[in-house]
């Protein structure tokens, strides 16, 4: 059979703002400075203590650095009010790894 086929995409086009992708993961994690992002969840913090916890025996000179979001109920941290504490937090930290906590 030598048919062909149209391929469709179901994604419409609807967002001006180009996509971003994920930020390379970095090589390792020893003696970096990991940041770890809470949300508003209730178990975020439960959460983070115990990767925290777990890194920490498995990588002793890593350095943890928290950003608790929440007080701001899952607001967009880079857009809100808390833009220039979190981009700051950002900076300070090689990799961020974030808590739903549901």
């Amino acid at each position: 059979m030598n048919g062909h086929y149209e391929v469709l995409n179901p994604w419409a086009e609807v967002d001006p703002r180009p996509l971003n992708g994920i930020s390379p993961r970095p090589a390792d994690l020893i003696g970096k400075k990991i940041g770890l992002f809470c949300n508003s969840k209730s178990a975020a913090p439960l959460i983070m203590t115990a990767v925290e916890k777990r890194l920490a025996v498995e990588l002793p000179d890593t350095v943890f650095s928290r950003y608790d979001a929440r007080q701001q109920y899952s607001t967009i941290q880079k857009e809100g009010e808390n833009r220039a504490k979190f981009m700051a937090w950002l900076e300070g930290v090689d990799t961020v790894i974030a808590a739903v906590g549901d």
